[in-house]
């Protein structure tokens, strides 16, 4: 076959190349995908209840280092999913396992509320207030 058509049999050093190569990128992937999604906190809305027209009461778990300040955002909705309520809750450091309390003053009758997120590093990067324009959020806390 060598004579006839000139090839000869696959370079070994090309493809143990090209297999460390891909094994480097696969590595490199799962590290950044790992390293970025770890999250030091845990938490959940663990119930709600609107018990006026302007106001929320809200309760959410929390577990997070002993040492860490957490920040909070949650937010009330209308049945238009138009919200009605934004507070951003500061946990000071203390506990590792937190049940918090929250009372949320609200524009109107909240149908849904959501805790959009929680994190050590500041403010977490979740959606902003989505208030018709012109109007004003409500003051927190109630």
């Amino acid at each position: 076959m060598q004579h006839r058509y000139g090839l000869d049999r696959r370079p070994v050093g090309r493809m143990v190349a090209v297999s460390l190569l891909v094994i480097a990128f696969v590595a490199i992937l799962a590290f950044v995908t790992v390293g970025s999604s770890r999250n030091p906190i845990a938490f959940r809305l663990v119930t709600f209840d609107a018990v006026a027209p302007d106001r929320v009461d809200a309760t959410i778990s929390l577990q997070k280092p002993a040492d860490a300040q957490v920040t909070c955002v949650l937010r009330g909705q209308d049945a238009l999913h138009v919200d009605v309520g934004y507070a951003t809750i500061i946990v000071p450091p203390g506990q590792t396992d937190v049940l918090l309390d929250y009372s949320m003053r609200t524009l109107a009758p909240a149908y849904a509320v959501e805790l959009l997120g929680c994190s050590v590093d500041g403010p977490p990067g979740v959606t902003p207030p989505q208030f018709p324009p012109g109007v004003v959020p409500p003051p927190q806390p109630y």
